[in-house]
């Protein structure tokens, strides 16, 4: 059922973002256009499912990192459910880790979060139009890849990780166990120690420990992305 709000001729927005200052920072922005509105918000990607299918937004704005899951997959959901309703990510993780994963899962567009909200105000009206937004190095990054019609080699090991790897890698910089993990990715332990392990082999590191401190790193300084990560000689730790 259409949301009511759609009569009216704005752009329904609904934000799902676990960063509070965050949530007041983009609605009070967009209070001040004249097309776009806010329908509704949350912290929650299981209240966000709930909350989209019950308002119908043209536009959903979705972080990366969500209180009980993993951006991706909510916007996976989202287009597979509701393939009308743009999704634009607005994330602080680096744009060249993370955009064309979010594009790859349905995404329309893909901001960082270091760019001001007039730059999202304008990305959720080209992402409405029906149009992809994307910085201008990184549409041209993928518009190169797709013109050599075959996937580009990896610019650092990080783009190696599969998606799942990427987000346990990132979930566990961020400080979370491996139970945390499993609840929010809603995955068996051994199904994530599995992810944790190809993504140190991957990375090129030779123990858990150093998997978690570059883990850390990397979700500490998100907007140096993949240029952060090197590989470090040392000993192994149990897996």
């Amino acid at each position: 059922m259409p949301s009511e709000d759609k009569g009216t001729g704005h752009i329904q927005v609904f934000l799902v973002d676990d960063h509070p200052a965050i949530l007041e920072a983009i609605r009070d922005r967009i209070e001040s256009t004249i097309d776009i509105e806010v329908c509704g918000e949350t912290g929650s990607s299981e209240e966000a499912f709930r909350q989209i299918e019950k308002l119908d937004p043209d536009v959903a704005v979705i972080d990366i990192s969500l209180e009980d899951a993993h951006g991706l997959d909510l916007v996976q959901n989202v287009r597979a459910q509701y393939p009308d309703i743009q999704v634009m990510v607005f994330s602080m993780y680096d744009e060249m880790v993370y955009a064309e994963r979010a594009i790859r899962a349905g995404a329309s567009g893909y901001l960082m979060k270091s760019k001001s909200t007039e730059e999202l105000i304008e990305a959720i009206r080209v992402v409405n139009d029906g149009e992809v937004f994307l910085s201008r190095d990184m549409a041209s990054r993928i518009l190169n890849k797709v013109a050599r019609g075959e996937a580009s080699e990896p610019s650092f090991p990080i783009d190696e990780l599969t998606d799942r790897e990427l987000a346990v890698f990132q979930m566990l910089g961020e400080g979370h166990s491996i139970e945390e993990i499993q609840d929010r990715l809603n995955l068996a332990r051994k199904t994530i120690e599995t992810y944790r392990r190809r993504a140190k082999e991957k990375l090129g590191l030779d123990s858990v420990s150093k998997l978690l401190q570059y883990a850390v790193q990397w979700a500490s300084a998100p907007g140096e992305g993949a240029e952060s990560l090197r590989s470090s000689d040392g000993e192994d730790d149990n897996e």
